[in-house]
């Protein structure tokens, strides 16, 4: 009796999770434009367009942000609010109150040190030999670390030995000295330290192409057109993850 009665309380919370992040949703979408609210209703991603379409939620990191990419020619982007509980949410779900083409299409920056870097390499003033690097990959994906290293000394053309090269995440505070974003708000656009961005390539291949990463606030994110977003951002291109 008592197993059964815990079996129904857990169904309960399940049910109950349920209904608050469709509550969520549609809270967040009453304070959406009508174009974005139209968007999420039928989950298309955004349309490529000589204007940008922005949320109305404002604030200075968004103004900041689009300002950046507006002036390197950058005009397909959004930038979308989310709830504050968005990353205790399963990917479908991320998906829908985004507009996400589907769950591959969420990705996230992530911010690495080379801990095996030679005492003169400190920082990020050689693309081809940094200290840091921030990879952008997608959720769905595993990052893969021994492929960066690989690609790293193969840029090199063996003039730094493979044995400099062990990338590895950044601290969190390190992360943030050198992006001025937090954890789950790291993006590439406006980083405090000019910092070589790598692309995973499993992101390239997306269709339709156009993707979403952090935005530079926790519940901020922003969605790019990906060729506008290679030839604003310059990245290396390459593939560094494999699927989970």
């Amino acid at each position: 009796m008592e197993s059964k009665l815990e079996a129904e309380m857990a169904e309960l919370e399940r049910v109950q999770n349920r209904i608050l992040q469709r509550i969520a949703k549609l809270e967040l979408a009453l304070h959406l434009p009508n174009y974005l609210h139209e968007d999420e209703l039928t989950q298309l991603h955004p349309p490529a367009s000589n204007c940008c379409r922005e949320t109305n939620a404002g604030g200075a990191t968004e103004e900041r942000l689009s300002s950046i990419l507006r002036s390197n020619g950058v005009t397909d982007f959004a930038f979308k609010r989310v709830p504050s509980d968005y990353y205790d949410w399963p990917f479908e779900s991320r998906r829908d109150v985004l507009g996400a083409a589907s769950i591959h299409h969420l990705c996230k920056s992530i911010v690495l040190v080379n801990t095996q870097a030679a005492s003169n390499v400190i920082d990020c003033s050689d693309r081809n030999n940094s200290k840091y690097y921030v990879v952008v990959v997608q959720y769905t994906a595993k990052f893969n670390a021994e492929s960066v290293k690989n690609y790293l000394y193969a840029l090199n053309e063996g003039k730094v030995a493979k044995k400099k090269f062990n990338m590895r995440l950044a601290p969190e505070e390190t992360s943030f000295q050198l992006t001025g974003f937090e954890h789950n708000a790291v993006t590439c656009v406006g980083m405090k330290t000019d910092i070589p961005v790598i692309l995973d390539e499993a992101i390239v291949k997306l269709h339709p192409d156009y993707f979403w990463l952090g935005g530079g606030e926790v519940d901020l994110k922003l969605g790019i057109r990906t060729p506008q977003f290679i030839n604003f951002v310059r990245p290396f291109v390459f593939s560094c993850s494999s699927s989970t």
